[in-house]
């Protein structure tokens, strides 16, 4: 088995390692800026990243799935660091909030994951396409407020998004621009049926040929052209080492401090609310992950709560922000060709050696070229012939859908996917209610048809439906499609029996309606008889 996974890994490497240099080169600026907007220390944010990369990687069942620092728990983190008064009592809630998940994981709480409806799930990829969109148009036209916008979709995010991309074309800076519009067309091209044909260029991502003309383009500019070249405020920022063992001496290890934060009541508050946002995003980005993942892959989903459980464990004993899987990295993972979990780990090996040897060269590139990357992504999320295609699926897909993808943008990732989820129930609950109960009318004859399981939500129309019948008339009661039938619903048909005749209905036959309710509780003669 060993064997065959290895074999597996090396056959896909052409295709990982580019890949993975793509996402490490979206996910650097995004851990140093969530980490500067969570009021951490930006080597927390890289810490997490590292982990997520070389650790949750090879636990995670998913191939595809990227996990780091998330920008949806930002405003938690911001927020735990002021309550617990120190980041120290931050780490000390993540570390407990990673048990809880491993906790969760065991429990088998990850298959609350596949309750979510398909137009929910599309509907928040799309919601995150179009936030990438907004948030990186600031960064493409050279106007720079926020690290964290790059994927955010927080509250803050939602409310500031339009303000900041007008803000954007008031402070247009050429340079960028350029860089940019050009880095889209690279983009662009390299997805067109003639570049793809090409063997040598399947080697080269797109991404990578963007970031490699940003680079290219600003180095010149800066020497022959200045006026258009791209200031330092938007180039990467990336704290310079002098000596790789300074590495290390950015971890923050447990002391004895961290046992008196176990005594405040705060952090396990904090340590529950980490460890259910992170959870529940994490599966909503496995679930989208798998979605986009061209092969159709499942992850388990209990593994992957195992893993982050882990992940966060190992994160905060470094002095690491929380983590989750993230989708717009893994995203950015499967468009630019990843294929396994190498592409994961290549991104948390490049962030490792980027950080300990090439810092100074990184701080080179452009924000413009990742701007580009991003917004080609955000253009694949929420593509407008997605939007066509549900509205073709008929307004119980659509409405569930759009209202999701309205809800995120107006609120944030979770209160948008729980009214989507509330859309998309009514929708389910509306279909079910009118598909489970039928009446058809043939003269003064009536079928009525329990067609599935029918529960106590069909009581009000099974009643309608009886007071439809008029007197004189000869009723059919088939429930050969129905496998259960709540009591509630065997009751009203019961006393339907009893009564038929005050109103001249005559019954003629009942098919298969016994034995399927569901009133073993309630007729102790079942029972024995059952035994």
């Amino acid at each position: 088995m060993i064997h065959k996974h290895t074999q597996y890994y090396f056959r896909h490497l052409k295709d990982d390692i580019p890949a993975g240099i793509v996402v490490f080169l979206v996910a650097l600026p995004l851990c140093l800026g969530i980490a500067l907007a969570s009021g951490a220390p930006l080597f927390s944010g890289l810490i997490g990243g590292l982990v997520g990369g070389l650790v949750v990687s090879w636990l995670s069942g998913s191939q595809l799935a990227v996990s780091g620092p998330a920008a949806g728990l930002t405003v938690i983190v911001f927020n735990a660091i002021e309550t617990l008064g120190s980041f120290q009592g931050l780490l000390v809630a993540g570390i407990l909030a990673g048990v809880m998940q491993l906790v969760l994981g065991f429990l088998r709480a990850g298959i609350i994951g596949a309750f979510f409806p398909a137009a929910v799930i599309e509907g928040m990829l799309a919601a995150i396409g179009l936030i990438l969109i907004i948030k990186q148009i600031p960064h493409a036209t050279g106007y720079h407020s926020s690290y964290e916008g790059d994927e955010s979709y927080m509250k803050e995010t939602a409310e500031s998004s339009f303000l900041e991309l007008f803000d954007a074309f008031s402070g247009v800076s050429p340079g960028s621009v350029v860089i940019s519009v050009v880095a889209l067309l690279i983009l662009i091209l390299w997805n067109t049926a003639g570049f793809k044909k090409q063997r040598w260029l399947k080697l080269i991502p797109g991404p990578l040929m963007a970031v490699i003309w940003g680079v290219g383009y600003n180095s010149f500019t800066q020497q022959f052209v200045p006026d258009w070249a791209v200031s330092n405020l938007h180039l990467v920022s990336l704290p310079v080492s002098e000596k790789a063992t300074d590495f290390f001496n950015n971890f923050v290890l447990p002391d004895s401090s961290y046992l008196m934060h176990l005594s405040n009541p705060n952090v396990y508050i904090v340590a529950v609310t980490i460890a259910i946002i992170a959870s529940l995003e994490t599966l909503l980005s496995l679930e989208a992950t798998d979605k986009l993942d061209p092969l159709k892959r499942l992850a388990p989903t209990n593994r992957e709560l195992k893993a982050q459980g882990v992940g966060n464990i190992i994160s905060g004993f470094l002095g690491g922000l929380p983590i989750t899987a993230v989708i717009v990295r893994s995203a950015a993972n499967i468009n630019a060709g990843g294929q396994s979990r190498i592409a994961c780990f290549t991104h948390g090996v490049f962030l490792l050696l980027s950080v300990m040897f090439f810092a100074h060269y990184l701080n080179t590139i452009p924000l413009a070229c990742l701007a580009a990357i991003l917004l080609n992504t955000g253009y694949k999320l929420a593509n407008p012939v997605l939007f066509k295609k549900f509205y073709q699926k008929g307004m119980s897909q659509f409405l569930p859908f759009v209202i999701t993808v309205v809800a995120i943008l107006i609120t944030d990732l979770l209160k948008g996917m729980a009214i989507g989820m509330v859309v998309g129930l009514f929708f389910v609950i509306k279909a079910n209610y009118q598909a489970a109960i039928t009446l058809t009318q043939d003269g003064s004859h009536y079928l009525l048809s329990l067609n599935k399981d029918v529960s106590f939500l069909n009581k009000a129309l099974l009643r309608k439906f009886i007071l439809k019948i008029p007197e004189k008339s000869t009723v059919t009661i088939d429930a050969s499609k129905a496998t259960f039938i709540d009591y509630d619903i065997f009751e009203t048909i019961e006393n339907f029996l009893s009564t038929a005749s005050d109103d001249n209905i005559i019954i003629i036959n009942t098919i298969e309606l016994r034995g399927k309710e569901k009133i073993q509780k309630h007729n102790p003669m079942v029972i024995l008889n059952d035994r």
